[in-house]
């Protein structure tokens, strides 16, 4: 599977995103970037370059995913997610939202909205710090 840990993930020599998760390298499906799962890993798709951008707006995205699970906020079933006490029907890569299958992952979901404005302050914090 091709994997190797990576407790704290670092751009350069500064840390990249604080986290009590273990990040974890490994193929995903085309598309999908990374995971954060039920048991305290994330994975991030191997063919993101270490250290870069890149992999910390995915780490930083992931870990808003697992401090919330953490927190009782979000928890994912095999046939369902459940986002602040509500369940959404969850098959085949698909989650029923407001009536509509909508793709995994889509932004328009409320644990997704504040996961993406993780990872997108992680990479503006990067920015800013190395001028990129």
């Amino acid at each position: 599977m091709g994997k190797f840990k990576m407790n704290r993930p670092t751009f350069g020599k500064e840390p990249l995103v604080e986290t009590g998760f273990e990040v974890i390298k490994v193929e995903l499906e085309d598309g999908v970037a990374g995971e954060a799962n039920n048991d305290g890993t994330i994975f991030v798709d191997k063919n993101i370059k270490d250290g870069s951008i890149e992999e910390a707006e995915v780490v930083a995205h992931e870990a808003k995913h697992m401090k919330d699970m953490k927190d009782g906020v979000l928890g994912y079933g095999d046939d369902h997610v459940e986002y602040r006490g509500k369940k959404y029907e969850r098959k085949n890569g698909k989650i029923k939202y407001n009536g509509k299958w909508v793709e995994e992952g889509h932004k328009n979901f409320p644990w997704e909205k504040t996961a993406y404005k993780k990872g997108r302050a992680a990479v503006k914090q990067l920015k800013k710090q190395y001028g990129k």
